[in-house]
């Protein structure tokens, strides 16, 4: 008996698509829907929690890196058409629920995250940039949240809460009440590292390269740690400094540090 081989499932095309790949230690997100500025369809979103569930399952992946096709956009928010479909102020309560879903498995996301944002990270290309670890751009790439100008909704004060701890009350002013699009040299200090285009993708490299030879268990229990405090600053912290202090890793790093040789992480 003849088994026809697996065949990967594509959503139509005007879904677009994101893809998932992975590199050595890197894995990698691409937004595909170029057309329209990469804005997230229903299925962008479910594909986007379906690669971070494989991330998340895969322990050679040691760092992920998220990127809108085109070179035009991040993100563009998500697709205008869909609200259409909209009947009632209930479907804004759902919207945002499944918005705050998709965020928080990106969040959650067990190893660090890096957006490359090449033009417009706008809407919910905003909050999936914002909810990245760490943010390299292009000269002149713009952030924001412009629905006071655009489509007249809301946020929740989830999603809001977001935006207000990394960016400060005044930027996201600045975003949700003057639907300003602020520049990347214009974001806070820190918020994220300006690199020319043609230098963009060795600083990622870089990065990667830094972030991957990193000891995994430090990286994925303080990222847990920093998720806790956000929401309770004092959350307890007893179970992840167990598993870190009772690590095979701890004890290599002891180990390795006082021999003077580079550590074997085995995120173990």
């Amino acid at each position: 008996m003849n088994i026809a081989a697996p065949t990967e499932t594509k959503a139509a095309p005007d879904q677009g698509r994101v893809h998932f790949s992975r590199d050595g230690a890197v894995a990698r997100l691409v937004f595909d829907r170029p057309s329209a500025r990469n804005a997230m369809t229903w299925a962008m979103y479910e594909q986007l929690a379906q690669a971070c569930a494989a991330i998340a399952a895969d322990p050679a992946i040691r760092v992920a890196v998220l990127r809108g096709a085109g070179g035009r956009a991040f993100i563009a928010g998500t697709d205008i058409e869909q609200f259409r479909a909209f009947t009632s102020g209930q479907d804004g309560i759902a919207y945002e629920e499944k918005v705050d879903h998709y965020v928080s498995l990106l969040e959650q996301v067990p190893v660090p995250t890096v957006a490359v944002v090449e033009g417009w990270a706008a809407g919910g290309g905003m909050a999936l940039a914002n909810a990245c670890d760490f943010r390299l751009a292009t000269p002149g790439a713009r952030f924001g949240v412009p629905i006071a100008r655009t489509l007249g909704n809301c946020l929740s004060a989830s999603n809001l809460q977001r935006l207000v701890a990394t960016l400060g009350v005044g930027m996201v002013r600045r975003m949700l009440l003057a639907a300003e699009m602020p520049t990347a040299e214009e974001m806070p200090a820190g918020y994220v590292a300006i690199h020319a285009p043609e230098a963009i993708d060795t600083a990622l490299d870089e990065l990667c390269g830094r972030l991957a030879g990193n000891a995994p268990l430090t990286l994925r229990v303080t990222k847990q740690m920093l998720a806790r405090l956000a929401h309770d600053p004092h959350a307890p912290d007893a179970d992840l400094v167990r598993a870190i202090y009772g690590s095979a890793d701890f004890h290599e790093g002891v180990e390795s540090f006082l021999a003077k040789r580079p550590a074997q992480w085995r995120g173990e």
